[in-house]
């Protein structure tokens, strides 16, 4: 299945584009985590991989997003997000990971993005503002990898994201993105109304005829200020949901990715980990995206990489959260989360009038299943999760 995969890279994406991918995402992404790694056994806690929300515009108003609705907050300044770049590849740092809102709204993206030609730069985004301009651009940048959220198909996706004719819309955007031989990669966000249409054979096989290169599933996690907690799988679905990545890892020639669960089917919290922290559009630094607390934050004087690595709240949630389980302490333990970030005096940092408050809800299930793991079945899967992914020592 390797070799088909190889092919496939091959053949639908050009050689500079490939040589980009190979070499300042896996290569240097490999010596960002070695480098991360070295650090820790120092006591020193700076994430590898670093999540900047650039902007919270949107076309869309899906439910569950962690963006405050018709929030008036205004972009992260192209000098803020330049300088957020510049001082972690100074560490080592070569993988950003730009969020929204949707980042294609952001004038100067692409202009911060060609500063930085030895960086790599995943870009999420719902795809349905991906022009052929956009895609050449892309293309002539070489070093951009689209990942397109794919929520659901026809009225299952309009629902979920309050939009009219979404999936066909992003689907669009993505055939641009193949067309200019991209490495296109899909993500969804799998709840209960989208399960049975995405979490199956046939989704993964028109993604692949589609030209889609590596798919990334992740647990529907209700935030916000309409986070629709009836849409949360139940343990049964998440189960099924790790099963089905397993082994298909195994049978399909497209890569499927998971963040949150390691080579031996264990639950993991990257932010626990501390490998990724999150940095929102006013620059303040977050655990995650869904965890919208924090008491530090990054401006264009101050230098980014100590301001994370000193931070005394992020340390302090790095070791609460291991020591409360290895899952999501968003979803399995909302009210310990909510009594932690009051006790730490955090910022709530959404925007939103009653953050707090929406914390008050019932446990629901996450990634951890406690006896009932799902090893991986893939070699270079669970060599890779092994070396470059698995917790480092977060949990003892």
């Amino acid at each position: 299945m390797l070799i088909k995969m190889t092919f496939r890279f091959l053949r639908l994406t050009s050689w500079r584009i490939l040589f980009k991918f190979v070499f300042t995402f896996c290569l240097k992404g490999v010596i960002a985590v070695e480098k991360f790694k070295s650090r820790i056994r120092k006591g020193i806690f700076s994430p590898a991989f670093v999540f900047i929300s650039i902007t919270e515009r949107c076309n869309l108003d899906c439910t569950g997003c962690w963006v405050t609705k018709k929030s008036k907050r205004p972009d992260m300044s192209p000098e803020l997000l330049d300088k957020i770049i510049s001082d972690f590849k100074k560490q080592g740092s070569r993988f950003f990971g730009i969020l929204g809102g949707e980042p294609l709204y952001y004038p100067a993206l692409f202009e911060v993005i060609e500063k930085h030609p030895d960086c790599y730069f995943q870009i999420l985004t719902n795809g349905t503002l991906i022009t052929e301009e956009a895609g050449t651009i892309m293309r002539r940048l070489g070093n951009v990898t689209p990942l397109l959220s794919i929520e659901g198909l026809e009225k299952v996706a309009d629902e979920r994201r309050g939009g009219s004719e979404v999936a066909s819309k992003s689907f669009k955007g993505l055939e641009t993105c193949v067309r200019n031989k991209l490495v296109t990669g899909v993500a969804s966000s799998i709840c209960k109304s989208n399960f049975d249409s995405l979490v199956n054979e046939n989704f993964l096989d028109s993604l692949i005829s589609a030209g889609v290169l590596y798919v990334w599933f992740y647990i529907y996690r209700p935030a916000g200020s309409s986070p629709g907690r009836e849409l949360a799988l139940d343990h049964d679905q998440i189960r099924r949901l790790r099963k089905f990545c397993v082994e298909q890892r195994v049978r399909k020639p497209i890569a499927i990715v998971d963040s949150y669960w390691d080579g031996d089917g264990a639950s993991l919290c990257p932010a626990a980990a501390g490998i990724s922290h999150h940095v929102n559009c006013e620059g303040y630094v977050e655990p995650c995206p869904v965890i919208q607390y924090a008491s530090d934050r990054l401006d264009v004087k101050n230098d980014s990489v100590r301001i994370v690595s000193e931070s005394v709240f992020l340390g302090r949630f790095r070791s609460f959260a291991a020591a409360q389980g290895r899952g999501c302490i968003f979803l399995e333990n909302p009210a310990a989360l909510k009594s932690f970030v009051l006790k730490e005096g955090a910022i709530p940092t959404s925007g939103r009038e009653n953050q707090n408050g929406e914390l008050d809800f019932s446990p629901l299930p996450g990634h951890d299943m406690k006896g009932s793991e799902i090893p991986e079945k893939s070699f270079i899967y669970r060599f890779a999760k092994k070396r470059w992914f698995f917790g480092f020592g977060a949990y003892g």
